[in-house]
This record gives structure tokens, sequence and C-alpha cells, in this order.
């Protein structure tokens, strides 16, 4: 019989620890939960889960947003964000710490178990061991490592960044569609959330372009999708 994969809740409201585990376990995944973010770096020590639902506001101690860097100092186990905010910067703001992926309250079951399958999936390929690296006018990813650098400079990105980067890496100076990147980095339920790319490519651009208003890597082609420009 398959290990359990283990869903690790960080949130305060018992009501939603408790929706959010009927709906999990009723898939097949082993939930464990912590109502306290002071206790959730423990936890997730002592409970070594697959993945972290973590709620952003928390009544006593650190934030949700504190408690990923927290978490991202010693570990690169996923995390999706649970969060009742759903402006851009919010969510710009938990990609910075280190958030995989969000989920916007109220979300519905279907939602919920497609990102945390989505998330996982993405976690199990990114351990892939793949020996090439790519380099690109300064840009230089080693895909053994996960490692990005500009112009020698270390880059720190999510798992999900990195994600997207790599899809544009394998296919560079080719415009990519916005559908397949999206079925390619996050799966077929994410095939027409085109705003939610653009936001991930956004931030990517912060991360990786001296002029993120003009890039030089990642280029829009308007309509269509994105590519990273190698040619230039």
């Amino acid at each position: 019989m398959p290990i359990k994969e283990k869903i690790l809740i960080i949130e305060d409201q018992p009501q939603v620890i408790r929706l959010v585990s009927e709906v999990l376990r009723a898939v097949g995944y082993e939930v464990t939960a912590s109502i306290s973010s002071e206790v959730a770096t423990e936890m997730i020590a002592t409970e070594r889960p697959a993945l972290i639902l973590l709620d952003i506001m928390f009544p006593r101690g650190p934030d949700g947003y504190e408690l990923c860097r927290r978490i991202r100092e010693y570990t690169d186990i996923p995390v999706i964000m649970l969060t009742a905010k759903a402006r851009e910067n919010d969510i710009l703001r938990g990609f910075d710490a280190g958030a995989d992926d969000y989920l916007t309250k109220p979300f519905n079951a279907r939602e919920l178990v497609a990102r945390v399958r989505s998330v996982l999936r993405r976690a199990r390929h990114s351990d892939e061991i793949i020996t090439a690296s790519f380099e690109c006018r300064g840009l230089v990813i080693n895909f053994a490592r996960h490692s990005v650098a500009v112009d020698g400079k270390k880059i720190n990105l999510t798992r999900t960044e990195y994600s997207l980067l790599r899809q544009l890496a394998l296919n560079p100076n080719e415009v990519i569609l916005h559908q397949d990147l999206l079925n390619a980095v996050w799966g077929e339920d994410y095939r027409d959330d085109i705003d939610y790319l653009r936001a991930y490519i956004r931030y990517l651009r912060l991360k990786l372009e001296k002029d993120p208003s003009n890039p030089e890597y990642i280029i829009t082609s308007p309509g269509i999708g994105y590519m990273l420009a190698c040619d230039r």
C-alpha cells in the first residue's frame, strides 16, 4: 500500500481546519494541523509534511508571511498560503516570502484539491535530476542544483517561479502559449487562468530583469504568450 502524503495545516480557525481536513482525507491525504504559528516550526520538524497550507493572519505570534520566510530558511517544503486578500500586492508579498501558491478564501473543495495536487506534482517534478545547465546573456540556470544567477549574482526563486523559468528556458527564443505554460507548470486545471500566469511573470521579472518595465529576458507576445529571448 503506498504511503499517504502528509499535509500540515497551519490555521487559527478550527472550522477551516475541519473542512479542509475532511476534503483532503477524502481524496487520500494524511492531514495534521496546528492553530498556532508559534509552535508551527517545531511541528514541521516532527511531522515532516509533504506540503504546508499556511494561513496569513494569526492573532498572536508571527503572521503567515513571516512564518513562511522562517520556513524557507531551513526547508523547501512547498507552501500554499490561505488568504482572504486577493489583491495582487498581497499575493506577490506571499511569493516574496517563499510561498509556492495561494488560495483565496472562500474556496471550494475542487479548487483546494486541484491546487494541492498541482503543487505536489511540481515538487516531485523539481526533484528530478537534470545534468545540463543553461546560459543566456548573463542568466545561468543550473538544472541539477535548481540554482539561478544573473551576472554572477544568485537569484532566489520559489519552486513555482523556478518551474516557470525552467519551462521558458527549455524553449528559448520560442513564444510559448499562455495555455501551454499554465498546463506545463500548474496543470490542466489552470489552462485558462491567464491573470495568474501574468502575476508570476511580473514577479519573475522583478527578480531577473535590470528594468522589469523594459524586460530583456522574458518577452511578452501580446495576447499569445511569453518567450525567453536569448539571441539579442
